[in-house]
């Protein structure tokens, strides 16, 4: 499998760092070596900020492992103070503030709005506060940043629902169902759909969707489906599991039965992939990209050099060539449930294959 992720991934986390721009060098509190913060033990205190709990990953797999592995590297001895943001910027600013006053050595921050974060983080460099940005790049002056190649995952989701469609991707029209703007991912994962889809399949109608939100994609769905007719539309692209499940119901009770794409492998999204009501969905191995994160954040709070961690450098719009890892990602169909997300411990067979899903899973060699 990760022979498989290497290989999906490699050109487009190639041209995704290419493109990076550059911009104005932070000031040497935002300096990314760690040089400047005290040498410390492995008494540290380490804040992690989540940026939502409707999609499941967060609470399910980033916070628990963020935290054992923040754990595991200083012998049982940090100090982890946790808040999500519940898809709220305002008080997720308001969180970076508690986690200044209470004094923490590094903060890791998923962002809820990258760019409306950007004063909090200078706020935290300003303290002496060193800033992992974690699955999406936070403006300001971070000291780190790990995800996985978004541009790929866009890639990875075009190729397959053209693979779907077959065909039928010269006959008719899909919808796209895009990210929050808020989220700098989101545009990542767009761009790469459109390089594999553009010419090859028609976008009858094309969404930002507020907050990643499943009702407002079940709406935009429906709304795509008044305007182009039922009969027009071949595929879906959504570029998550949860807005998929919300496109997925509008698709049922319109009687339509198309490819819809996904990503996160979600539980709910691994059924429906699994009962063929979704084609696919695009696992990420968040025990590596939660593992570096808090390898970072440990290092940072400890005042070490990224080196040995860190090969790669991005630029966002207001820091220049950031230390990063970019974690690969795989297709995941009903073809390699078993050899995804079941090997690698994230669902178990019996969380899959409940009563409703039994006679697909003793299909697809589920047991």
């Amino acid at each position: 499998m990760r022979r498989a992720a290497v290989a999906v991934a490699a050109t487009a986390m190639a041209v995704s760092l290419a493109a990076c721009g550059s911009a104005k060098e932070s000031g040497d509190k935002g300096d990314s070596s760690g040089s400047s913060a005290a040498a410390k033990g492995d008494d540290i205190k380490v804040g992690l900020l989540l940026p939502e709990n409707k999609t499941a990953r967060y609470e399910k797999f980033d916070k628990p492992l963020i935290e054992k592995k923040i754990k595991e590297l200083t012998n049982n001895k940090a100090e982890i103070q946790y808040n999500n943001a519940r898809q709220d910027a305002s008080l997720q600013a308001q969180q970076v503030d508690t986690m200044i006053t209470n004094k923490v050595d590094v903060l890791i921050l998923d962002a809820v709005d990258a760019k409306a974060i950007k004063n909090s983080v200078q706020k935290a460099v300003d303290a002496g506060i060193k800033v992992v940005a974690y699955d999406r790049l936070a403006e300001g002056p971070i000291s780190a940043y790990t995800s996985f190649d978004n541009v790929a995952v866009g890639k990875t989701q075009g190729e397959a629902l053209l693979e779907a469609l077959g065909d039928k991707a010269k006959s008719g029209q899909i919808v796209m169902m895009n990210g929050s703007v808020t989220d700098p991912n989101a545009k990542q994962f767009k761009d790469g759909a459109h390089s594999v889809l553009d010419g090859k399949v028609k976008v009858g109608k094309e969404y930002d969707t507020k907050e990643w939100s499943p009702d407002n994609a079940n709406a935009n769905m429906e709304a795509a489906i008044s305007a182009l007719g039922k009969d027009k539309i071949v595929g879906v692209y959504s570029a998550n599991d949860g807005m998929a499940g919300g496109i997925i119901t509008a698709l049922n009770a319109a009687g339509i039965k198309v490819p819809v794409t996904g990503q996160d492998a979600e539980l709910a999204g691994v059924q429906r992939i699994v009962s063929g009501e979704q084609y696919m969905s695009v696992y990420k191995s968040y025990p590596e990209e939660a593992n570096v994160a808090a390898e970072m954040a440990v290092a940072l709070a400890k005042g070490e050099d990224l080196g040995s961690i860190a090969k790669d450098k991005v630029s966002s719009g207001s820091a220049k060539d950031v230390p990063s890892v970019l974690v690969p990602v795989v297709s995941l169909t009903k073809d390699n449930i078993n050899d995804t997300v079941v090997k690698d411990g994230i669902y178990t067979v019996n969380e899959i294959c409940t009563a409703k899903y039994k006679s697909a899973c003793d299909k697809l060699g589920l047991k």
